[in-house]
């Protein structure tokens, strides 16, 4: 269980609100900073550990600069991403540039950054070599397809993702890779998102030391960076629990020593790629109440869509909703709570039990701090929302602004008309 809050009260909203009109999203500056501490000293006991933010998740430089404060590096998949790592100066092997179907200049552009290159096909060793010379530090992007029974429905099933090499894959990388002059490697997976169950977090964690070790057994290489992909997940649901970082730990802890020790890998850098876990409960998205439709169901019209989260329409995902003010009124009415674009997925809740809600009112929707403003677009010309960053203090800083018609009509050329 976990109680659904917020770090700000009505008052102090509506302050904001003031001066920042909603929508718009904002990150609790200083919960963000004490959950990654928590996460990173879980693993104290490694000789090596680091947490690679997704950066994908939350996108914004001043989100990846409060993170590198507490040692906390990037995990990037985009030159657009490794652009905010420069400008934010995180560079060399606190970045992991994953391929996915890449253009070299991508790679040309991680490579000059000094990044650890996580390539997740086969061919693209060629492709590099082809281009311009290997890096010294390869990773590889594991797949186990069938080999792993289970998967859950952001990523799928191993063998239906997009993702990595297949296990007769890596061995021939890493064998290739030797001829061609790559001294260090690493190997990654990525095999489930969201995933609040502690054993099939350290089941991947032991898959990757048991892969490790047949990689130095048949091959004669000593891995060096093992990174476990993403995938903690988060309790959107009041009734689902935090994923506990020290029994997590404690488990990984048991595997590495019964598995890599024994095989005299005890030097290897372990890390997390998680994006999600880190800023997305302390992330909210602020509304206001602007309709009320009575027709077969109630519906509440806000001033946010799908343009600002995506999440509920595109996966039917859960996202608790609270009504400012009214957190202890009885919720003895139905509502879908909608935006304003022309898609019928447009809903932030489906028939939610929730408190009378009359137009003004402010809602927030929970736990939007990770793939929410970032999966933002621009349908139906909808304007993406600002970002704000909550200080201890109870002051903000807008940390992005709010996207103006100028911005979205920036592209198009309007001289011939």
């Amino acid at each position: 269980m976990n109680e659904k809050k917020v770090p700000f009260s009505e008052a102090q909203i509506r302050e904001i609100i003031k001066s920042h009109p909603t929508p718009f999203h904002i990150y609790d500056e200083d919960a963000i900073a004490a959950n990654v501490r928590k996460l990173i000293n879980a693993f104290a006991w490694a000789p090596d550990f680091k947490e690679y933010f997704a950066v994908k998740a939350t996108p914004n430089p001043y989100i990846m600069k409060l993170l590198k404060a507490e040692g906390v590096g990037a995990d990037c998949s985009s030159l657009p991403e490794l652009m905010l790592c420069e400008k934010v100066g995180i560079s060399g092997h606190d970045i992991v540039f994953s391929a996915n179907d890449t253009p070299y200049a991508e790679f040309a552009k991680a490579m000059e950054l000094g990044a650890l290159i996580n390539l997740d096909d086969i061919t693209m060793i060629d492709f590099l070599a082809e281009n311009g010379p290997l890096p010294e530090w390869i990773c590889l992007r594991y797949n186990p397809g069938p080999l792993l029974k289970s998967g859950n429905d952001i990523i799928g099933k191993p063998e239906e993702a997009k993702y990595g090499m297949t296990r007769e894959q890596i061995f021939e990388a890493v064998s290739g890779l030797r001829k061609k002059g790559v001294r260090h490697f690493g190997l990654h997976t990525m095999v489930v998102s969201n995933e609040l169950d502690v054993k099939g977090l350290i089941n991947t964690a032991k898959m990757m030391f048991e892969l490790a070790v047949e990689v130095q057994t048949k091959l004669g290489v000593a891995v060096e960076f093992l990174d476990f992909g993403g995938g903690i997940g988060v309790p959107y649901r009041p009734e689902e629990s935090f994923v506990d970082y020290d029994v997590l730990s404690g488990g990984i802890k048991e595997q590495y020593e019964k598995i890599m020790l024994p095989a005299g890998l005890d030097a290897v850098r372990l890390s997390f790629e998680c994006g999600r876990a880190v800023t997305g409960p302390y992330g909210y998205l602020v509304t206001t109440a602007i309709h009320h439709k009575d027709i077969w169901k109630q519906y509440i019209g806000t001033d946010a869509s799908m343009a600002d989260l995506m999440r509920p329409g595109m996966y039917g995902a859960y996202h608790h909703l609270t009504v400012m003010g009214k957190e202890n009124a009885p919720a003895d009415r139905v509502y879908d709570v909608t935006g304003s674009l022309c898609e019928n997925c447009d809903k932030f809740a489906v028939d939610r039990r929730l408190p009378k809600i009359t137009e003004g009112d402010i809602l927030v929707i929970h736990d939007t701090g990770a793939h929410g403003h970032s999966m933002g677009f621009n349908y139906n010309g909808k304007l993406r929302s600002a970002e704000l960053l909550l200080h201890k203090d109870g002051s903000v800083t807008q940390i992005r602004r709010p996207e103006t018609v100028e911005d979205l009509f920036a592209t198009l050329d309007f001289s011939d008309l």
